[in-house]
């Protein structure tokens, strides 16, 4: 299954892990758990909005944005992530509304980590996972709303359709990293429902 927790376990996804805890002065561990689990509430975020004919659209013209296009991901390691934080805010306003705080908070008391930081993360996050759909989207061609929903539900974990595929893109930057299988399986199926999405992440 690639989803989008399996990027982390690629070396572009390490590399953002790295960036990251060194932004919100966190060890890497603790910020892989915090965005372990804040991904996939961002990315059920923007399925909700899919749901409609007019969220679908509108996310699939901010995908054809040339700042989409999948670049962030080749600058995660140019540099410091401090330049996304204006843009990602943009991002979750109109993805999360009144709940980013709501989500920062969950995150932060499940693994113990000040909802400051985990807003931050947040924020530097969600450029990324634009650039993931928007590189996707080119990569498959894409050119309906209809299949941006159905790419979203993919990258969720939610929908195979673009699964193998959606692998292969994860894998381009990883140089023979190990992919993290079944772990979307774990938290959005039936198995291990009495295990906390964090104890995924630990060790």
């Amino acid at each position: 299954m690639a989803s989008i927790l399996d990027f982390l376990d690629t070396e572009k996804g390490k590399e953002f892990i790295q960036k990251s805890s060194e932004e919100v002065n966190e060890s890497p561990d603790k910020v892989k758990s915090a965005l372990g689990m804040a991904l996939p509430m961002i990315m059920g975020a923007l399925k909700k909005n899919t749901s409609s004919s007019e969220g679908a659209e509108n996310l699939n013209k901010e995908l054809n944005k040339d700042k989409h296009d999948g670049s962030v991901l080749d600058k995660i390691g140019s540099g410091g992530l401090s330049g996304l934080l204006g843009e990602g805010s943009g991002i979750l306003g109109h993805v999360l509304g009144g709940s980013q705080s709501k989500i920062a908070s969950a995150v932060g008391s499940a693994i113990g980590m000040d909802s400051a930081k985990v807003n931050k993360l947040l924020q530097m996050a969600a450029p990324v996972i634009m650039g993931i759909l928007g590189k996707q989207k080119r990569k498959e061609n894409i050119e309906s709303s209809s299949g941006v929903a159905s790419l979203v539900g993919s990258v969720l974990g939610t929908n195979s359709s673009h699964d193998q595929s959606m692998l292969e893109t994860f894998m381009d930057s990883d140089q023979g990293g190990k992919i993290a299988k079944d772990v979307a399986g774990k938290i959005f199926g039936s198995k291990d429902k009495s295990k906390g999405l964090g104890d995924f992440f630990k060790g």
